[in-house]
C-alpha cells in the first residue's frame, strides 16, 4: 500500500515547518492541495506517455521534432521537481529513493539525461532502449489508484500459492517435453529435450506457434491433451488471485465499519476511528453526523 499513513512510517513525516508543508501537498491526498497535485500530476504523466508514443513515429519525428524534444525536457525537468521535492520532503530520503515508486520515478528521468550528458550512448546503446524507459512513466499512475494497491496486495497475499502452482505447470512441461522428444525425435523437429519443453510452454498455454508440430499419432494425442490441459492451467491462477481480491475487499469494508466517515474541516484528512474527537492530523475538533458525540462516546 502507497498512501499517507504509510508514507509516514516508512519514509518519516517532518515535524513542522516547510517541510511539513510539502509532504502534506506530495503524500497527503486527503487535502484540497494534494488532491490538485496528484490530479496535475496524473495529466502530466498521461500526455508525457503520448509524447514518448508520438516521437516512436517517423512521421511525427520529422514534422514535430523540435516541438516533441522541447516537450519532452519539459516533461523531464516538471519530474525531476517532483522527484526532488518528494526526496527532501521526508526524513529518509534514501528509503524512499529505493522504494519501488522511487526507483520508477528515477527511470522516468534517466533516459534524457543520459542522453543529454552522454550523446554517444546513442551509438553504444540502441535508443529505443531509452525511450521504452521513458514509457516507465506510466507505472507512476499506480500510486493514485486503490484499484492498483488492492491487485498488489491480494497478488502478494497469492505469491505462495502461485509459486507451488507455477512449480507443478514447469514439471508438467518437463515431463511432457521429454515425452515428445522421445516420440516425435529430431526427424520431426524435437531436436532436444529444452526445444520440446518450449513446444509444451506454447501448446499448454493455447498459443500454438506452429513452428513445432507433432506428425505422429501418438504426438498428436499427447498435444490434445495439453490443450485441454492448458485451459485448466489458465484458470487455476486466475482463480487464487480473484478469490484473493475478494478477501482483500471483505477485510476493507469490515475496517470502514471501524472507522467514522467524518473528514476535518481544516485539513480534510479522513479514516478517524468512530469515538475521535479530535483530528488525527492537525488536532482541530471534529464535527460529527448527529452534531454532537453520542453516549458511548462521551
Amino acid at each position: 500500500m502507497f498512501d499517507d499513513r504509510a508514507a509516514d512510517a516508512r519514509f518519516g513525516r517532518p515535524a513542522s515547518g516547510w517541510r511539513r508543508s510539502l509532504f502534506a501537498v506530495i503524500f497527503e491526498s486527503e487535502t484540497r492541495a494534494g488532491r490538485s497535485f496528484d490530479l496535475l500530476l496524473i495529466a502530466a504523466i498521461v500526455v508525457s506517455v503520448g509524447v514518448v508514443m508520438l516521437e516512436s513515429m517517423a512521421q511525427m519525428r520529422t514534422r514535430h521534432g523540435a516541438s516533441l524534444q522541447a516537450l519532452e525536457w519539459f516533461f523531464t525537468g516538471l519530474f525531476t521537481l517532483e522527484y526532488v521535492a518528494r526526496l527532501v520532503s521526508v526524513q529518509r530520503p534514501l528509503r524512499y529513493a529505493l522504494s519501488f515508486y522511487g526507483v520508477i520515478d528515477l527511470l522516468a528521468l534517466l533516459p534524457t539525461y543520459l542522453v543529454a550528458m552522454e550523446p554517444s550512448l546513442g551509438a553504444l546503446i540502441d535508443v529505443r532502449v531509452l525511450r521504452l524507459l521513458r514509457v516507465f512513466r506510466i507505472f507512476k499512475l499506480s500510486r493514485y489508484a486503490y484499484e492498483y494497491r488492492t491487485l498488489a496486495l491480494a497478488l502478494t497475499a497469492s505469491g505462495r500459492k502461485i509459486t507451488v502452482f507455477l512449480g507443478f505447470v514447469m514439471l508438467l512441461v518437463l515431463v511432457s517435453g521429454t515425452l515428445m522428444y522421445v516420440v516425435e525425435g529430431p526427424v520431426h523437429g524435437f531436436t532436444s529435450i529444452p526445444t520440446s519443453m518450449y513446444w509444451a510452454v506454447s501448446t499448454m498455454t493455447t498459443v500454438g506457434f506452429g513452428d513445432l508440430v507433432p506428425r505422429t499419432d501418438l504426438g498428436r494425442l499427447i498435444a490434445s491433451a495439453m490443450m485441454l490441459t492448458g485451459w485448466g492451467v489458465l484458470a487455476v491462477p486466475t482463480g487464487i488471485v480473484t478469490a484473493e481480491m475478494g478477501a482483500q475487499r471483505r477485510l476493507q469494508i469490515l475496517r470502514d465499519r471501524d472507522t467514522a466517515d467524518v473528514h476535518c474541516p481544516a485539513c480534510g484528512a479522513d479514516g478517524h476511528a468512530d469515538d475521535a474527537r479530535f483530528c488525527r492530523r492537525c488536532g482541530t475538533a471534529l464535527p460529527h453526523p448527529a452534531g454532537e458525540l453520542s453516549p458511548a462516546r462521551t
